[in-house]
């Protein structure tokens, strides 16, 4: 199979206290996502589709939150080090699409800037990251962020 998909989810609750980083960028915002790292749930979404993809362990299995060696991470080192598992099982990455589900911030005013992130830290042309986000219209009942990912993955020839 030259060619493989992953899907990716996280969910982390929005408290007081907390910087709001999402896709590896910080968001002016008064509540951030809570996390065992720095709570990104977008980079740990993707991180999580391309694991999938690659036919690897999950995120939760590799970076566990019982770890103290994760605690407060740069969620963004941690996809630099997915990227290159993904590389060493010989694969390389073609696009990744994001959904961003919040009644929290706004991320349309930060679209451009997160895909320029992610781009970089994948090793992609933005226009090769696609980042939508959509409100939960009040649905969850509390304030809370939730990701999808999706990718494609490729044989390197």
């Amino acid at each position: 199979m030259n060619q493989r998909v992953g899907i990716g989810f996280d969910s982390h609750p929005l408290v007081e206290g907390r910087k709001c980083i999402l896709g590896g960028i910080e968001i002016p915002h008064p509540k951030g996502p809570l996390g065992h790292s720095d709570g990104d749930a977008v980079l740990h979404a993707i991180a999580d589709a391309l694991l999938g993809a690659a036919g690897a362990e999950d995120l939760g299995t590799l970076y566990p939150d019982s770890d103290p060696r994760w605690k407060g991470a740069d969620s963004a080192r941690i996809l630099g080090e997915v990227m290159a598992r993904v590389r060493a099982a010989g694969f390389a990455v073609a696009n990744v699409d994001v959904v961003v589900a919040t009644d929290g911030p706004r991320i349309a005013p930060h679209r451009g800037a997160i895909r320029t992130r992610i781009g970089k830290i994948l090793g992609l042309d933005d226009t090769a990251v696609n980042v939508k986000g959509k409100s939960l219209e009040g649905l969850s009942g509390r304030d809370v962020v939730s990701v999808h990912a999706v990718c494609l993955i490729a044989r390197r020839t």
